[in-house]
């Protein structure tokens, strides 16, 4: 049953990665998802995807992995509040996807969370 559950970890960070190539592939499609208030766009979206992947790189690797999983947590709750909340609050057609996508990154930065408190091993920088 422990084999079963460590595949856990590699199902929570790869499609992190996948997410995040994603965004270095796509990054002009996904720039008109950024509010409208934040300039330029596609560099956020370049930044994301960086920083996407490199979570769940330092998560596998087991290095800084806490730290990692607290900014990811972090930019999930960013992603949740400044582009999917104001959509969902909306109304319209768009809200109730808006709302799907708001809620998969609550729940998200909920498992980065989960893992940062009881399963990160590399606590060098935050104790």
């Amino acid at each position: 049953m422990n084999a079963f559950l460590s595949l856990g970890r590699y199902f929570f960070v790869i499609p992190f990665a996948v997410f995040g190539l994603f965004h270095l592939m796509k990054a002009d499609a996904m720039a008109s998802m950024v509010p409208s208030y934040m300039p330029a766009a596609v560099i956020w979206v370049y930044l994301s995807g960086l920083g996407l992947i490199a979570a769940a790189v330092s998560i596998l690797l087991g290095k800084y992995d806490k730290l990692a999983a607290t900014l990811l947590s972090v930019m999930l709750l960013l992603f949740a509040v400044l582009i999917y909340l104001p959509g969902a609050m909306s109304g319209g057609e768009a809200a109730q996807s808006n709302l799907g996508y708001l809620l998969r990154d609550l729940s998200h930065a909920g498992a980065a969370m989960l893992y940062a408190a009881n399963l990160a091993k590399d606590r060098s920088i935050i104790g």
